[in-house]
């Protein structure tokens, strides 16, 4: 067993706890998401990447990842925590990756907030209904773990 499967793995497990959690609280732990950041460069390492252009890209793409879910953070469809998690997970993959990650959590989060909004119509809550993003978040990313190891005969 290797260090990068071990630290896929781990973002793996991370990804579900930070999910169980958000379900929980609404809230993404600042720890998790420095984790997260931390932790790319030595994934970065291990698998091989190299820090010019490779690494750079994948910072450059973090970077307009961030921007554009700002937006979204601005509109009050996203909170802070979902931002940074996404933020930090592009570091971790390709821009394609990246790219396969974001539609994969928007359609997550899609399906999410349509279960989230008919549970509470159900329920006549009055409040207004929060969606654990984080779920979405964790979709994406287990989506795209299990493709490198479920599709590589593709």
């Amino acid at each position: 067993m290797d260090f990068t499967f071990i630290l896929l793995g781990g973002l793996g497990l991370l990804m579900v706890y930070m999910a169980i959690r958000d379900i929980q609280t609404y809230t993404i732990e600042n720890w998790i998401v420095g984790l997260v950041a931390v932790a790319a460069p030595l994934y970065w390492w291990s698998a091989g990447v190299d820090l010019w252009p490779d690494a750079a890209i994948r910072i450059g793409v973090a970077a307009i990842v961030f921007l554009l879910l700002l937006v979204m953070f601005n509109m009050g469809v996203m909170g802070g925590g979902d931002v940074k998690l996404a933020t930090a997970l592009a570091l971790w993959f390709t821009w394609a990756g990246t790219l396969k990650f974001l539609v994969i959590m928007s359609l997550a989060g899609g399906a999410l907030s349509i279960l989230v909004a008919v549970n509470h119509k159900i329920r006549k809550k009055p409040e207004k209904a929060e969606v654990p993003y984080g779920v979405a978040i964790a979709i994406g990313v287990l989506w795209l773990l299990t493709q490198r190891f479920l599709n590589h005969f593709a």
